[in-house]
């Protein structure tokens, strides 16, 4: 993730703001103590211990970002992903939250293994994770052969991993998860995208997505 560090930085106005409302109703009731990698200002986090009065934990690696979200949660890390574990707790949180990070990251995948261990014996993961085959990305690829980095969205310059709907299950199951539910999210409305995916008897079925929400236990 360090590799990138400046691009982040200069990320538009706004980026690190988002509250992600939408992915709350992916977190159980109940749950008492939570972790948000790549927090940004503490939005989604603070708006767990606004509706579910939990203790809100958060790592992020934006400095600026994480002094606003200190003002709103109980623990904040400003450091890089994996770096952070070391100041975390072992069995203690019930949800673990990666929205929009895990694909920043150089190795996603040791940090899934790794976070296992601060995860309670009931706890989950609750992920949200760009769709690259998302139907405007599709079909500017495979139309019209464009692949352009945007400072924003499915191909953000400071991604370095992608995925799709079968790369997910692929990438979860392979790293000792059981995925109790993956939902495609933020549908495109496009007329054409629906007229193909008829046509092709529902085999695009995931491209309309712009992104999958996925809640995950460890096996």
């Amino acid at each position: 993730m360090n590799s990138n560090l400046e691009d982040l930085k200069n990320k538009p106005i706004g980026y690190y703001e988002n509250d992600r409302e939408d992915m709350l109703k992916y977190i159980p009731q109940g749950i008492k103590k939570t972790l948000e990698f790549g927090c940004g200002c503490g939005g989604f986090s603070g708006l767990l211990k606004k509706k579910r009065n939990v203790e809100a934990w958060a790592v992020e690696i934006d400095k600026k970002s994480a002094r606003e979200a200190e003002k709103k949660l109980d623990k904040v890390i400003n450091s890089d992903a994996l770096e952070a574990l070391a100041q975390l707790p072992d069995n203690y949180f019930d949800a673990i939250v990666f929205f929009d990070i895990l694909e920043h990251l150089v190795d996603p995948f040791s940090l899934l293994v790794a976070i296992k261990q601060k995860l309670t014996d009931n706890g989950i993961i609750v992920v949200s994770l760009p769709n690259i085959r998302y139907y405007r990305t599709f079909s500017k690829l495979v139309l019209h052969g464009n692949w352009d980095y945007k400072d924003h969205g499915i191909l953000d310059k400071t991604h370095l991993r992608f995925f799709t709907y079968k790369s997910i299950i692929n990438t979860f199951i392979g790293l000792g998860y059981e995925i109790q539910e993956i939902k495609g999210i933020h549908p495109t409305s496009s007329r054409t995208y629906k007229i193909l995916n008829c046509l092709s008897l529902n085999a695009f079925a995931d491209v309309r997505y712009k992104h999958f929400a996925v809640v995950a236990k460890p096996t």
